[in-house]
């Protein structure tokens, strides 16, 4: 379909036409009057440069940026408009990155990888700010508080998941579970952690008490991504179990907690940690797949939105922008998607 630079050029490409099958259509292609709906420069970028497979990406919150990591232990960062020229990268990682967040702000970039550590970037100067060295294994997993003080949570292999505050040195707090830990996330308030594993738990966990109040039980199979609902009230996790949960986080929501659950992705021996996301207004959620697919759900009826194809490998991590109706993607075919919808 595309004849594909050679890795050294880390830049977009235009892709002629909409993906084979896929419900983007461009002014030209698909139905007539069809009118773009977002300000990307083609209605799919094609994002080449990653020299190996790519585990996560994160558009910034101001929308401008994608940042990603990868198996080749870099991460990359892009503008969103114009050709998507990858414009920083950031390297230090001895070890692939799992997982990548923005802080609130987008200044900086907290990473994961199974180096043992979390690492913290500044987005202005592309250097590491701070390095978090005090787990025993794999770190799978990072999230940055909403607001408040500067926290970040990490989750091993190690069976631990750490607290950190950015302005301290070591990790603030340490929360032991007997399982591996594979997705970590805040409460809005910051004042819980969520945690997911090889256990197909999740539990949470109160800060101040550092004990677990409640464990949230429903998947089938090791929980592998989580996000909290952009008003706080709801977790969406997704399990091996190839199914997405949503949660009632609400503080009197009834004993049976899980809310929702849409199926249709696949998870496969690859046992990658498939990412899941909302859109911003809580409306749709999306989650990569083995199959090669994006998957975006309604959240109220549960269906099957979209269904993408273009990827040449699992899609490991799926996430809306923050303002405008476009949806990113990254794959085991070291390909980043960002695309209209």
């Amino acid at each position: 379909m595309l004849a594909l630079p050679n890795h050294g050029d880390n830049n977009a490409l235009y892709v002629p036409g909409p993906r084979p099958g896929s419900q983007l259509a461009i002014l030209g292609h698909g139905p007539p009057g069809k009118q773009r709906t977002s300000s990307l420069e083609s209605p799919i970028m094609l994002l080449i440069g990653h020299q190996s497979a790519i585990y996560t990406m994160k558009f910034n919150p101001a929308g401008t940026v994608v940042a990603s990591g990868s198996h080749d232990k870099d991460i990359f960062l892009w503008y969103v408009h114009g050709d998507c020229k990858n414009f920083m990268v950031l390297r230090g990682h001895k070890n692939a990155v799992l997982d990548l967040q923005w802080t609130s702000d987008g200044s900086q970039i907290i990473s994961a990888s199974p180096d043992k550590t979390l690492r913290a970037w500044d987005i202005e100067t592309g250097k590491q700010v701070k390095k978090m060295a005090e787990h025993s294994s794999f770190v799978n997993s990072c999230s940055p508080s909403r607001r408040g003080p500067p926290l970040v949570v990490s989750g091993s292999d190690d069976g631990t998941a750490k607290l950190w505050d950015l302005r301290l040195r070591g990790a603030v707090q340490t929360f032991p579970d007997k399982y591996q830990i594979t997705a970590v996330g805040f409460s809005d308030a910051s004042d819980k952690i969520y945690s997911g594993g090889l256990d197909n738990d999740v539990k949470v966990w109160d800060v101040r008490r550092n004990e677990v109040t409640m464990t949230l039980q429903g998947h089938g199979d090791m929980i592998t991504g989580m996000q909290l609902s952009p008003d706080g009230s709801y977790l969406l996790t997704n399990g091996m179990d190839c199914t997405l949960r949503i949660w009632d986080m609400r503080p009197y929501a009834p004993q049976n907690r899980c809310v929702k659950i849409f199926s249709g992705h696949q998870h496969n021996f690859e046992k990658n940690l498939l990412k899941c996301a909302w859109s911003p207004d809580g409306s749709k959620v999306t989650a990569g797949s083995s199959d090669r697919m994006v998957y975006i759900w309604d959240t109220t009826t549960r269906r099957i939105l979209y269904k993408l194809p273009g990827h040449n490998g699992s899609v490991n991590e799926t996430a809306f922008h923050p303002t405008e109706p476009i949806i990113g993607s990254c794959g085991s075919d070291r390909q980043i998607y960002l695309g209209e919808i």
